[in-house]
């Protein structure tokens, strides 16, 4: 009996052991990871102006030759679907019809021989919808969230039928139908980037070899796997701050991309995480305030390591006695020109801020003011404040009046009003010199206020009649 007992409790904890490893397993798997398969959907111009001269032949060919190519080379790889969809192709620019755009070949594996055979037929002669095409492709694209999905727009000219294809590819965008579109512009003049650049990554495509170039840079850039590591270095250059939030933000929609804690190995080094090379990123590191680096690109395919300057310091600030305020007293950090609140806590508390300069308001009474507080990275600063009084109010009647803290010179400055709805209060104040201005509500006329001065020693309780 005493042998199956513990063959039960050595089952039972080996079970257990078993559970927890597996939990740890779980808890360790990676919250945000790329999707493993990609989606490129080609939205190629073929429209009538593709049949302009070009290096001794005409643009579409060049452009049917080279995608036919690529497309060709991109077999092997098991994890990807492409997809054409073709404008300008379908009616005569006469006509000006601004839906003529068709997907030609829609998404599925090992379609590439259907892709090139379409390309090869394509005829151009029409117009130039490149905002209703961009509008039709958000349905091209399957859901589903195994797949990233990529826009390689190939063109030779702007948008012919008024409508806006940068507003249409930021919407697009900001649903997370595609990613950043690459826009390549075919012999195009320099003057028409700014109207391509607002779609997505452009690339200008002067000559044959230059696009050439492009749309292989497109495709590989689409394609790498890209790692990134983050030094968050002090004033000395030195890899010390960790165990911050980073977030990665689109900078062309302003929604989060990616958002991880910082970590340090045991050698010191920074951990590497997998980003999306595609999009342009505002990099934010969640220090108080937060330091931003924008419009980084990270170069696909490589390590990339990015140093951001962010040491940080600890500010503490504590007071004997702060219990005897009602409300938990707060500390307000404010940035020294703005006066913008960037954090508080209660006291006793800290915050870990940014080396540099702030204002403190403490929510004592009175409020308790520290200016240009210098913070700075491995010297702490503590800060304990007086110890409170406890100041009673008695009155036989309700009054009305007010409490002034007075300095060295006799100036005196407003703390708070009495709450005349009450015969008998109670407050936590800081020690100094103060008088209370009060006149009763039953009394007729001003003449009747009445002026008392008192001292808060700090720990001590005093009691006035009013």
């Amino acid at each position: 009996m005493a042998v199956t007992g513990l063959h039960f409790i050595r089952t039972g904890c080996f079970l257990l052991t078993l559970l927890v490893y597996q939990g740890l397993l779980m808890a360790q798997k990676p919250e945000q990871e790329l999707p493993s398969k990609t989606r490129i959907l080609f939205l190629f111009d073929a429209s009538g102006s593709m049949l302009a001269p070009w290096e001794n032949t005409l643009r579409i060919n060049v452009a049917k030759k080279l995608l036919s190519d690529m497309v060709d080379s991109l077999r092997v790889n098991g994890d990807l679907e492409l997809a054409l969809r073709v404008y300008g192709h379908q009616y005569d620019q006469r006509l000006r019809r601004c839906d003529d755009s068709k997907l030609e070949i829609a998404f599925s594996a090992k379609n590439h021989d259907a892709i090139i055979q379409k390309i090869r037929q394509l005829k151009p002669q029409g117009n130039t919808p490149i905002a209703y095409s961009l509008q039709q492709a958000a349905g091209d694209f399957p859901k589903d969230p195994r797949y990233r999905n990529i826009l390689i727009i190939i063109t030779d000219g702007i948008e012919s039928c008024d409508g806006d294809p940068c507003a249409v590819s930021r919407e697009l965008q900001e649903k997370n139908i595609f990613l950043k579109p690459f826009v390549i512009g075919i012999g195009m003049d320099k003057k028409f980037e700014d109207a391509f650049g607002c779609m997505g990554t452009f690339y200008d495509a002067s000559d044959i070899n230059s696009f050439k170039r492009a749309l292989s840079q497109a495709i590989q850039i689409s394609l790498d796997k890209t790692t990134v590591s983050i030094e968050l270095v002090d004033e000395r250059g030195l890899k010390t701050e960790t165990d911050v939030n980073v977030s990665f933000i689109n900078n062309f929609t302003g929604k989060p991309m990616f958002d991880f804690v910082h970590y340090l190995d045991e050698n010191g080094q920074p951990d590497s995480v997998i980003v999306e090379t595609v999009i342009t990123y505002d990099v934010v590191v969640n220090t108080i305030p937060p330091v931003i680096v924008k419009n980084v690109r990270f170069e696909s395919g490589k390590h990339n390591v990015l140093e951001i300057k962010a040491p940080r310091g600890l500010v503490k600030v504590d007071m004997p006695g702060h219990s005897e305020y009602k409300n938990p007293v707060k500390v307000m950090i404010r940035h020294p020109e703005t006066g913008k609140l960037l954090t508080h806590f209660n006291i006793p508390g800290e915050a870990l801020l940014l080396s540099g300069r702030y204002h403190m308001e403490i929510t004592t009474l009175p409020v308790t003011l520290l200016s240009n507080v210098s913070i700075v990275k491995d010297t702490p600063r503590n800060f304990k404040l007086e110890t409170p009084g406890v100041i009673n109010f008695v009155s036989n009647s309700r009054s009305i009046g007010s409490i002034y803290q007075l300095d060295k010179e006799g100036r005196q400055t407003w703390v708070t009003d009495l709450d005349s709805r009450q015969l008998r209060q109670s407050l936590a104040i800081q020690p100094g010199s103060y008088k209370v201005v009060v006149r009763s509500e039953k009394a007729k006329g001003s003449k009747y206020t009445k002026i008392k001065t008192f001292e808060v020693k700090p720990g001590a309780s005093l009691t006035l009649q009013l």
